[in-house]
């Protein structure tokens, strides 16, 4: 009876192979995945949930939440002052880099060395891009004297949650550029081609592409609500 039970325990799973068809790195890299969409879902919850204990935008009572089209309305390097379009950009970047990256993913399942190369580039470069625009728009809301514990435009807590979550979230993306700037530097060293396969870049595709879908949710709480 022994010997039977475990020949179907082996017939079911022998050990040396993933029961979800996948290697151990995919499979470590969804589990980190999930655990931090339960961070940024605790963030943007308690986001709406204060959002919600404070009366919509008026004029004058610094206990109403800020109207996004005040708070962002200015355009960097210009005097011009239209709602949203600096931060609109930055949307674009960010999802922009999210094609390259799955171009950079397809040349590398072709086993296209050169192909890797080019359009993990350019999907570092727009990371790099949208780091950049953050630090500008936040450069400027501090100079309009917002802050961790003042916000000129409106309920104080408004500024801790931006600079919370957007932070927290361009940490993400900082870190995503480095990790992107290793692979490339791999890839460029002919690492990833030398083993037979680039599954590194489609793990870091992984990640790229979560950090842009969060940013979806970012830009619908903070910039359009």
């Amino acid at each position: 009876m022994e010997a039977v039970a475990k020949t179907n325990a082996k017939e079911l799973w022998d050990g040396g192979d993933s029961p979800f068809r996948v290697s151990y790195g995919k499979v470590m890299m969804w589990y980190f995945l999930i655990s931090d969409t339960f961070t940024f879902a605790g963030l943007l919850i308690s986001y709406g949930a204060i959002r919600m204990s404070h009366p919509a935008h008026e004029e004058g009572n610094m206990m109403s939440w800020p109207d996004p089209n005040e708070v962002f309305n200015a355009i960097p390097f210009t005097h011009a002052h239209l709602p949203l379009a600096f931060v609109t950009f930055m949307t674009f970047t960010l999802i922009f880099s999210s094609v390259t990256m799955v171009r950079a993913v397809q040349e590398g399942h072709e086993m296209n060395r050169k192909g890797v190369l080019f359009w993990m580039f350019l999907t570092i470069l727009g990371g790099l891009t949208f780091v950049g625009s953050q630090y500008l728009e936040w450069s400027h809301l501090i100079h309009e004297g917002q802050t961790l514990t003042h916000n000129p435009f409106g309920a104080a807590s408004f500024g801790a949650l931006f600079f919370l979550i957007t932070g927290f979230h361009g940490f993400h993306v900082s870190v995503g550029v480095c990790l992107n700037t290793w692979a490339f530097i791999q890839t460029y060293r002919g690492v990833f081609h030398r083993r037979g396969h680039y599954e590194m870049i489609e793990k870091l595709g992984l990640y790229w592409h979560f950090v842009d879908l969060v940013w979806v949710f970012v830009f619908l709480a903070f910039y359009l609500l």
